[in-house]
């Protein structure tokens, strides 16, 4: 063990002559703890608030949506379906034609998406546990899954028989348009169930029979706008990516949910770095306490580093006891400070202590990343901050009596 190393252990675990500088250490060392912990908190609650917005995209995006590369359209064949088949890594795949048209109800116009989905769909997205009440379409019937939204604006009921819930379709087409028989194609439907997700996914779509929805918008029974797909986990994306654009020659489009909602893991990420660095701004305030706290340390022991000095200790070796020092009051702030953030967060997680709503706990995510990120971080502020203090000790300082 070199001397700095075990003058520096000394000076951490025992107390100096001076008063003042055992409380301005002592002050230092409870910044770090408390800056520790806040930072782990601040980005556990970030974590926490991300996943609970991404939980609303999971239960409506697929792990993969295959699109076509232009039009809204494409035709898949007998061949490419069976070829779908023999892809490894996908668990089920379902086929699926949107658009947006207009619902009808009793003298009340909304304009939403009509999903055609195959009887394959719930197995992709999880959409039965989003109902509310009713039950799921079933294939080759005009049943119809509604968001609470549109219900709410349409003022509908569940299994409404006595009013026609209607939509119209544009026709596809030129020429004038002489009758509203012309412009447009008009089905019933009958709403047998109502999903909530969110507000905007809740007044956006009205799920149908895949057959529905093809016949509604002329299209070909292989006339599809996406296939929606659940790979199995873990998987290699990447290979599955590949797979799927030999089989369709390039001609399509596939996304992940993070590129199918780009804009918001976008929006999240930079609320993430944002508080990230507005909470390392307080951490690097609160080292640099330990870098004040570390020059009244070393004007304190002055003299004892100049008989040092004296003895024919290098000023290297001497600067070194005190950035050792900084590092040990680093690593103890941080150990205690991570260990009272983890603990508070897993309170939170276990017993749900701070609460949104009555039956809503404040989300939190425990993660080891936050725990990677957070002990960088005051080390690197750390390290910086022993350096710059124990910079002070030169030789100017030695031999000034």
């Amino acid at each position: 063990m070199s001397f700095p190393f075990y003058i520096a252990r000394r000076y951490t675990i025992s107390r100096s002559k001076s008063n003042a500088v055992n409380i301005i250490t002592r002050i230092a060392t409870l910044g770090i703890v408390v800056s520790t912990a806040a930072l782990f908190i601040i980005l556990s609650v970030f974590s926490g608030l991300k996943d609970f917005s991404l939980g609303f995209t999971n239960a409506i995006d697929p792990d993969l949506k295959l699109l076509p590369a232009s039009g809204k359209s494409f035709l898949i064949t007998p061949e490419q379906e069976k070829e779908l088949k023999t892809v490894k890594g996908v668990t089920a795949y379902s086929k699926v034609t949107e658009e947006r048209v207009l619902f009808y109800f009793d003298q009340k116009e909304h304009v939403a998406y009509l999903k055609g989905v195959d009887s394959l769909f719930t197995k992709v997205n999880p959409m039965e546990k989003a109902l509310l009440g009713g039950s799921w379409i079933e294939p080759n019937t005009p049943q119809a899954v509604v968001g609470s939204n549109i219900l709410s604006k349409l003022s509908m009921g569940l299994n409404e028989f006595n009013r026609a819930f209607e939509v119209y379709v544009p026709k596809p087409g030129k020429g004038t348009i002489d009758t509203p028989e012309d412009a447009f194609n008009k089905s019933g439907l009958l709403p047998i169930g109502v999903y909530s997700i969110n507000d905007d996914v809740d007044g956006k779509y009205v799920f149908v029979d895949l057959g529905l929805a093809q016949e509604m918008l002329q299209f070909k029974t292989n006339q599809l706008t996406s296939i929606e797909f659940k790979l199995t986990a873990p998987t290699d994306e990447p290979a599955v990516r590949e797979k799927l654009e030999n089989i369709f020659k390039s001609k399509v489009i596939i996304k992940n949910r993070a590129q199918l909602n780009d804009s918001l893991y976008k929006m999240l990420n930079a609320e993430n770095l944002v508080t990230y660095l507005f909470c390392s701004l307080v951490v690097v305030l609160t080292l640099f306490c330990l870098a004040g706290a570390l020059i009244m340390l070393i004007l304190d022991k002055k003299e004892n580093i100049k008989t040092l000095y004296s003895l024919g200790a290098e000023v290297k070796n001497l600067r070194n006891i005190f950035f050792y020092q900084g590092i040990f009051i680093t690593t103890l702030g941080a150990i205690f400070g991570l260990l009272l953030g983890i603990t508070i967060i897993v309170i939170q997680q276990e017993f749900s202590v701070f609460m949104v709503t009555a039956s809503m706990a404040y989300p939190v995510g425990f993660g080891f990343m936050n725990i990677i990120i957070v002990l960088l971080t005051i080390f690197t502020l750390g390290i910086i901050a022993s350096r710059i203090a124990a910079a002070r000790v030169s030789k100017k300082l030695l031999e000034n009596s």
